[in-house]
């Protein structure tokens, strides 16, 4: 861990209830930055500071412009400018395209394009003079899994809106960091099990299905390190990042459906 170059840093992570966010957190917060870690769930980011031994948090959903807005605030009063800020917020709903209704749309949409970009406008007039922003995309951009058509549709027009920012805001470096399957997060939590299994016979179909997928925590402590090596150095731009599992999409269908009942997503 990059603790030395992270120790005493203004870190904020938006999405840090579950999964890598949380991770990314409670990592940052051990290296001893000071940390504004946000989410939609109070509960868990309560337990998340408590566990890690500092930082603090606000309840904040990206899906509502007013907390997008507060989330400036949240941020100045928390820690006063922003070093590094890591958006892994996302949402998708599991849906064919011709199934996608305009709430459906709108749901995805809402969270991560919408949100994430109102609330990249909220901080900003509180980014450092080396801020960088991080913002998670997925490897299914312009290779969507079946039945996440839209939110890999979603993750494509975050990608082209870091590319604005990076034209737009000059003196700010944001980042996009491209994530493969991981486990275990609560990407899946919500899908329906009647939907899932059909949707893990054709992601196999499609040659998607790896046989082991990034640990968590593992990829989170990449990410951190990658990120804190270049925040020092504001002359230095990462714009990408791809971070996915090495191993081979040799999965069948019936290990998918095993990987899913172990995930208690079916």
């Amino acid at each position: 861990m990059n603790g030395p170059v992270l120790q005493g840093r203004r870190v904020l992570v938006v999405g840090a209830s579950a999964g890598i966010g949380r991770a990314v957190a409670r990592l940052a917060i051990e290296a001893g930055a000071d940390v504004l870690a946000t989410a939609r769930r109070k509960e868990a980011l309560a337990e998340l500071v408590e566990q890690a031994g500092g930082g603090s948090f606000a309840t904040i959903d990206l899906a509502s412009p007013d907390d997008c807005a507060r989330l400036g605030r949240e941020a100045k009063d928390a820690l006063g400018a922003i070093d590094l800020a890591v958006f892994a917020a996302g949402t998708a709903r599991l849906r064919r395209m011709d199934e996608m209704t305009a709430e459906d749309w709108a749901f995805t949409l809402n969270t991560n394009l919408v949100g994430i970009n109102l609330a990249m406008a909220a901080i900003s007039p509180h980014l450092s003079e080396i801020a960088l922003v991080a913002a998670l995309s997925t490897e299914s951009v312009r290779n969507p899994f079946h039945s996440l058509g839209s939110y890999a549709a979603s993750k494509a027009a975050l990608e082209d809106s870091l590319r604005a920012w990076r034209g737009e805001l000059h003196g700010t470096r944001f980042t996009c960091v491209t994530v493969g399957q991981t486990f275990p997060t609560e990407f899946g939590a919500n899908f329906e099990p009647d939907r899932l299994g059909p949707a893990l016979d054709a992601w196999a179909q499609q040659g998607k299905a790896q046989a082991a997928l990034m640990d968590t925590d593992q990829l989170a402590e990449v990410l951190l390190d990658s990120l804190a090596a270049v925040l020092p150095y504001p002359g230095v731009s990462m714009d990408d990042v791809v971070l996915r599992s090495a191993a081979p999409h040799t999965a069948s269908a019936q290990q998918m459906h095993e990987a899913a009942d172990y995930m208690g997503n079916t």
